[in-house]
């Protein structure tokens, strides 16, 4: 079996904070936070009336007229998910590519939106309800829906449809996968597409997630299930991973894509690498669907399966004294179980060496991104390598007694000087107890 080694030569997002890679990745060092009061739609009333917003794409800006009459009808998901690879395509200087690369160039997202047309749909079920006899009168509905619903919306609800959108628009005809594993879902897509690339399926594979839940039904959703923040009264400090009054996570949005290669097919173009990565991990709490496992064993299984793949051992020093892994991007929601918990699983990994591995959420400051929020923290993993800087985790004034690991309160760290960063995890764990790690590492020949 190959055992191809695979490089990350582009990145692209769409943020809360931005959409250009460095300039967001000033932002966050600079520790400053996209959360504001919904604006897409009268949230007044909501227990929760705040969110991390991203601006929708203007795709004839982003792709070109032309490309942009093609993906004309792209919902909100798809069109941060073109403008993210576009970004990640230009970076990794893939213009022009031989068609017959493309035979062998895939597609691996964590993609998922539900309702487009979010106005219309309520009207179509409201002009179905039978109010006298308290049931939906399907005949009514499906005039209503005829004449509120168009074809495109139909389509574009389901959670392939982007994948769709990014093979037509770059022309990949190799494997093509879509996962649904909520917040985890773009870590496992390109741990996912890491290993097709390892094992010789395909070179080259476009990899990460996008969503938006900043809608009514996708807000109200997640405030039933008491999961977020009702800071109202002040958005910009609402998101405080870590913090011991941390009163739930705030809602965000955007994409994340970066294109994952064997070393050799990027080598060969005359492409530089930017990292490597180096393992991946996956597994199931096996618990209760809406709690996770009190003592974090799934999250040690993932984490500890991507340190195995990268030969790493966790509980040994590197040669220079420190820890093997100079960062984690936490997981890190703002949720009270959440982060007690991978706090938990940290110190299980890493045993005496936990409180020397700086660990922080960027979620502090771009709000949760669902199916995006891996990919987009993987990238500020990429993006510590290649500086040296960590980001902080913000809003942490309380501190909690069950956290007490390095969070990298409220600043962002210079490193270099005690040798900068060469190893990362990226950590998510999805609703239901989807478990999934990313191990990158500088690249070097």
């Amino acid at each position: 079996m190959s055992t191809r080694r695979v490089v990350i030569t582009g990145m692209g997002w769409v943020t809360p904070l931005g959409d250009d890679v460095d300039q967001v990745w000033q932002r966050l060092l600079r520790a400053q936070c996209a959360v504001q009061p919904v604006t897409r739609f009268d949230a007044g009333t909501f227990a929760t009336n705040f969110a991390a917003q991203s601006q929708v794409p203007d795709l004839a800006t982003v792709l070109g007229p032309d490309a942009a009459r093609a993906h004309a009808h792209a919902g909100t998901s798809s069109r941060f998910a073109l403008a993210a690879a576009q970004r990640a395509w230009n970076q990794a200087g893939l213009d022009p590519l031989p068609k017959s690369s493309r035979e062998r160039m895939g597609i691996y997202l964590g993609a998922g939106e539900g309702t487009l047309d979010f106005d219309n749909y309520v009207a179509a079920n409201l002009a179905g309800w039978d109010a006298a006899n308290a049931r939906v009168d399907d005949a009514a509905w499906a005039r209503a829906a005829q004449e509120r619903l168009t074809l495109h919306t139909e389509i574009e609800q389901e959670p392939n449809v982007t994948l769709s959108h990014l093979a037509h628009r770059f022309g990949c005809r190799g494997p093509a996968f879509n996962c649904m594993t909520a917040c985890a879902a773009s870590t496992q897509a390109v741990g996912e597409a890491f290993e097709i690339i390892k094992r010789g399926d395909a070179d080259l594979m476009f990899a990460g997630g996008t969503h938006t839940m900043i809608h009514p039904l996708g807000m109200t959703g997640f405030i039933r299930l008491t999961a977020m923040s009702k800071r109202n009264d002040s958005p910009n400090t609402a998101a405080r991973p870590f913090d011991s009054t941390r009163d739930g996570f705030v809602m965000g949005e955007g994409a994340g894509i970066i294109v994952l290669e064997s070393l050799e097919h990027a080598l060969a173009r005359g492409a530089t690498p930017l990292c490597e990565v180096a393992g991946f991990g996956s597994s199931a709490d096996a618990f209760r669907i809406t709690d996770i496992q009190p003592e974090g064993k799934g999250a040690i299984a993932a984490m500890a399966q991507a340190c195995r793949q990268a030969g790493i051992d966790p509980r040994e020093p590197g040669p220079d004294g420190r820890p093997q892994v100079h960062y984690i991007s936490a997981h890190g929601t703002g949720t009270q179980e959440n982060d007690r918990i991978e706090s938990i699983a940290v110190k299980g990994l890493f045993g005496p060496l936990a409180q020397k591995v700086p660990f922080s959420s960027v979620k502090s400051m771009l709000g949760h991104l669902i199916q995006a929020a891996g990919a987009v923290e993987l990238i500020t993993c990429v993006q510590a390598i290649r500086t040296g800087w960590l980001p902080p985790t913000i809003n942490l004034h309380h501190p909690d007694p069950n956290c007490d690991l390095d969070y990298v309160p409220n600043q962002a760290r210079d490193v270099n000087a005690q040798g900068g960063v060469e190893v990362c995890l990226s950590n998510s764990f999805g609703f239901g107890g989807q478990n999934d790690t990313i191990c990158v590492r500088r690249w070097r020949a």
